[in-house]
């Protein structure tokens, strides 16, 4: 299993993804992430690897990777990743910013955030401001 981490440019939020999804959303078409390089180690990613997004400098949600599929022939080759509509919030990571896309290893992924706040669990919004200024 291995990860793709990708910055989410043109949204800040998680809830403005959601928002533009939403938007653009065609019945029926799986949601797919349209980039120039396809990765060699598209097997592993799709061995139960996910997308992992980065908003405005931390990684803060990931989705599920379905299939991963090289498109077109010679200049127009592209490849489309398929993913689960479902996003899931992860724990707020710093990342700097990077081209393209990268590799993931598992272990150096954020654990997700549960679906419900436990007592004394801190909501993503407060613990993603704590440490942009260096609080937490």
């Amino acid at each position: 299993m291995l990860h793709m981490i990708k910055l989410c440019v043109g949204c800040d939020t998680v809830e403005e993804l959601m928002a533009w999804r939403a938007d653009t959303r065609v019945a029926d078409a799986p949601w797919i992430l349209r980039t120039r390089q396809t990765p060699k180690r598209s097997d592993d990613l799709r061995d139960g690897g996910s997308l992992f997004r980065v908003y405005k400098g931390f990684i803060l949600s990931r989705q599920r990777i379905l299939d991963v599929q090289a498109v077109g022939e010679g200049p127009a080759r592209r490849c489309e990743v398929e993913l689960d509509e479902r996003v899931v919030l992860v724990a707020p990571t710093p990342r700097r910013a990077f081209q393209g896309w990268r590799y993931l290893d598992p272990s150096d992924a954020p654990p997700d955030l549960s679906a419900g706040l436990a007592e004394g669990e801190m909501p993503a919004d407060l613990a993603r401001r704590l440490r942009e200024i260096g609080a937490w």
